[in-house]
């Protein structure tokens, strides 16, 4: 791979990702400063497809929120309602059947549930969402719960978090999504979400669900106060739960969207930032599989161009997004099969249906079964 370096101090660090050695906090920090886009896109690309060749994956899925009701007020968030707002709403048990349903009907191999915290709903409540959901449709996969959440259900029941975890796997849930990590240093935290389960709660979930068999996503809310070195020094605390746990499928990096929030009056990030947090979570973190492009947050033509930026996944159908759209996301709420795969066709990729758990998924109409687990290279 040939590169024009004249930075000694990015030569260094180019050098040491081609070899496949491990970036230090150093390096990430000099690459979120000093590297220009061309060079991240370079590099990130270059281990993309060292990792997941020329492929880029997506699900069939469909999201659902049961509730926007949340004892929370993140300056952040412009999904959550007061029990008493004109917008607040909460799901019927009939409401959950008529969505998964609809989810199934589609072809949908999973279900991503995460919502609010309703301070008048008991855990079993929540619970039984994940029930009512796997009663529905056994086949369907459910994956759902942040940390914030979890930690929300050992509150109101006084019982520790391996408990939960336990009862929703009982239920019937198979994965849990990688919401609610925003950025973990404290001081960042405190200014834009100070009430919210603090980090170390997070990764305590995080690991509990790891240890039960669970496997997890995680993420990074960017592009709001937080630095470099706030940066990278989350990428490197998932990196290091990673080689404890190998728990973690996927990082999905997310930009924050400031329309409808307390943080209004910042400006949003731009598609060049967006690149280069893609590009950046690649390179940071060698022992995750997959770097997903999200394509909600990103917007499609965004998320077209990370596929060369170190991204290998695009997420999915996403019927029903209301999170990221309440905060003034212009995406469609929903793509097509079809949508995807030219999405993917476009950027000079080869489009491959996952499931949640990254096995390939085989096609006969709106039914399917799996195959073997989709294979990547450890570097």
């Amino acid at each position: 791979m040939s590169l024009s370096i004249h930075d000694s101090g990015l030569r260094a660090v180019a050098d040491k990702v081609l070899a496949g050695e491990r970036l230090s906090f150093e390096d990430g920090v000099l690459l979120d400063e000093r590297a220009d886009l061309h060079l991240l896109g370079q590099l990130a690309n270059f281990v993309r497809e060292r990792k997941n060749g020329n492929f880029a994956f997506y699900n069939t899925n469909i999201h659902l929120n049961p509730t926007n009701v949340c004892v929370y007020r993140c300056r952040f968030c412009a999904f959550r309602a007061d029990l008493k707002d004109e917008k607040a709403y909460t799901f019927t048990d009939d409401m959950l059947r008529e969505r998964v349903l609809e989810g199934r009907a589609a072809g949908a191999t999973e279900i991503h549930v995460v919502g609010g915290l309703h301070h008048k709903k008991s855990f079993d409540w929540y619970l039984d969402v994940v029930r009512i959901i796997h009663e529905t449709c056994p086949e369907v996969h459910i994956k759902a719960w942040t940390p914030v959440e979890i930690s929300w259900f050992s509150f109101i029941t006084k019982k520790p978090l391996q408990w939960i975890l336990e009862q929703m796997i009982h239920a019937g849930l198979g994965s849990m999504p990688g919401g609610g990590a925003e950025i973990f240093d404290e001081e960042v935290r405190r200014q834009i979400c100070e009430h919210k389960a603090d980090s170390d709660v997070w990764f305590d979930v995080h690991r509990t669900a790891h240890q039960l068999g669970l496997r997890s996503n995680a993420t990074m809310l960017y592009g709001h106060i937080e630095q470099a070195r706030h940066r990278v020094d989350h990428l490197i605390r998932l990196r290091t739960l990673q080689d404890e746990t190998c728990g973690f499928q996927t990082f999905i990096p997310l930009a924050f969207h400031p329309e409808n929030t307390e943080l209004s009056t910042l400006k949003k990030a731009d598609g060049v930032f967006d690149l280069r947090m893609v590009a950046l979570s690649r390179l940071m973190l060698d022992n995750f599989d997959h770097i997903k492009a999200y394509w909600i947050m990103l917007g499609q033509q965004t998320a077209q161009l990370a596929l060369s930026y170190g991204a290998d996944d695009v997420d999915g159908t996403v019927v029903h997004e209301l999170i990221y759209h309440d905060a003034g996301a212009k995406t469609p709420e929903g793509m097509t099969v079809e949508q995807l795969h030219r999405l993917i066709h476009e950027a000079g990729r080869i489009p491959v249906e996952r499931d949640t758990l990254y096995r390939k998924v085989i096609r006969t109409g709106r039914d399917w079964t799996v195959g073997e687990p989709l294979k990547t290279t450890r570097v």
